[in-house]
């Protein structure tokens, strides 16, 4: 039959097309329900130095190295510490944005990612809560955008996460150990109550590094050595006569790299890597000598130490961890720097060119780099202030005094060719 334009499409082809429209009906419904148009958190990566600070006098407070075996310890955190650690581990691993959020007898887990689809923008928001109770966590409710989940859905969604980043027996193995948990949100802490057996700390050991990153860790410790072994013991050596030579000799590519930084990191800090690798301490000790960078022994320390934060953990943990040690240092120590601060957020973003493999990086490692190359001069940076001289002059870090020299700091590494 010939069907002329004005008589539309045959009745057959209106049938099929609506019998396709209902087929589609159900998963486009679950799809509006499962995506959102806003994000259920929206916060930055930024992790605060005090947190740093809290972490370290918690570890002091539960050093496992103090504990017996089937000692019962009850562990008081910081919810503030949890939901910087979630939203950190959102940030790096999920490309996305975490909360934790505590309430009377529960605390909800919050995550936010990101979806590129089309022109509009698009949230998939979870939500997952865990109430008190004696044993085991166990998620009590979850959602993931308008749709509820059932718990062994959300469980088994859990695992799956936790198995996709390989921590699947470190998770296991601190679930088995917790007794109890409790949420005290008028003070703000989260108290978990476990049992500490001593093969825990040596399984997270040899879980914390695979195989290959042992192997390229053992090759960057013997590279280092040779490149001292000919100078004379407790002389003093440019930085820069060693580091570009290590990363050459480990080759490009960034886990090599990220296991020269870490070696290097560990030498500076005058830290035993048998501490995190027991098979090093069968490996030749590096002969000591006192690294410089422009001129100086502190700054070479903070720039290689930024430098594998920021490989290692990114760069959030690598400016926390820096400002966090000025902080400290102006309670009774060498005192707040922002010369130091410099030599950090130097070292960070160096660190973040071996993340980027940038090609200024590789072209600087091929020719003879200065120390003028790696970081501006400190003379003009202001050093050495008290807590309370600080406090005086700066009153706390949001102060315009202080973004000045914060700012001054960037604009200096700006103009340098390598971080441009």
């Amino acid at each position: 039959m010939k069907i002329s334009p004005g008589d539309g499409p045959p009745a057959s082809r209106c049938w099929a097309r609506r019998l396709l429209l209902w087929a589609l009906l159900p998963p486009l419904a679950l799809f509006a329900l499962l995506l959102d148009a806003s994000p259920l958190v929206a916060r930055s990566e930024t992790i605060a130095p005090e947190s740093i600070a809290e972490a370290k006098r918690l570890f002091r407070r539960n050093d496992p190295r103090r504990l017996q075996n089937g000692e019962v310890r009850t562990a008081e955190i910081p919810a503030k510490l949890i939901d910087e650690g979630v939203n950190y581990f959102a940030s790096r691993r999920l490309h996305g944005r975490g909360a934790f959020v505590m309430t009377e007898d529960s605390a909800e887990l919050r995550l936010t990612c990101r979806l590129p689809l089309g022109p509009a923008t698009t949230y998939l928001n979870l939500r997952a809560s865990v109430r008190e109770a004696a044993g085991e966590p166990r998620i009590a409710a979850a959602s993931i955008g308008d749709l509820p989940l059932p718990n062994f859905v959300a469980e088994w969604l859990l695992e799956a996460v936790i198995s996709r980043f390989g921590i699947a027996e470190q998770w296991h193995n601190a679930r088995r150990a917790i007794r109890q948990i409790s949420f005290e949100p008028v003070s703000g802490l989260v108290g978990i109550t476990y049992v500490w057996e001593h093969g825990l700390l040596e399984r997270a050991r040899t879980l914390a590094l695979t195989a290959t990153e042992i192997d390229d860790i053992k090759i960057a410790h013997y590279a280092l050595a040779g490149l001292l072994d000919h100078r004379a013991p407790g002389s003093k050596l440019a930085l820069v006569q060693v580091l570009p030579p290590l990363l050459n000799a480990v080759g490009g590519k960034l886990p090599a790299r990220r296991a020269a930084l870490l070696v290097l990191a560990s030498y500076l800090a005058e830290k035993n890597l048998a501490q995190l690798l027991p098979a090093a301490r069968q490996w030749p000790r590096s002969r000591w000598l006192r690294l410089t960078l422009q001129e100086r022994h502190d700054s070479a320390q903070h720039f290689v130490v930024s430098a594998a934060l920021a490989v290692w953990a990114g760069e959030p943990a690598a400016n926390a961890i820096g400002l966090y040690k000025e902080i400290d240092d102006s309670n009774g120590g060498s005192g707040f720097s922002f010369a130091d601060l410099a030599a950090d957020r130097a070292g960070t973003r160096f660190g973040e060119l071996i993340v980027e493999n940038s090609p200024r990086l590789t072209s600087l490692l091929t020719a003879k780099v200065r120390d003028d190359d790696l970081l501006p001069s400190l003379q003009a940076f202001p050093e050495g202030y008290s807590a309370d001289e600080f406090k005086a002059i700066f009153g706390n870090r949001d102060t315009p005094a202080y973004q000045r020299l914060s700012e001054e700091i960037e604009r200096r590494l700006d103009k340098l060719p390598l971080y441009r």
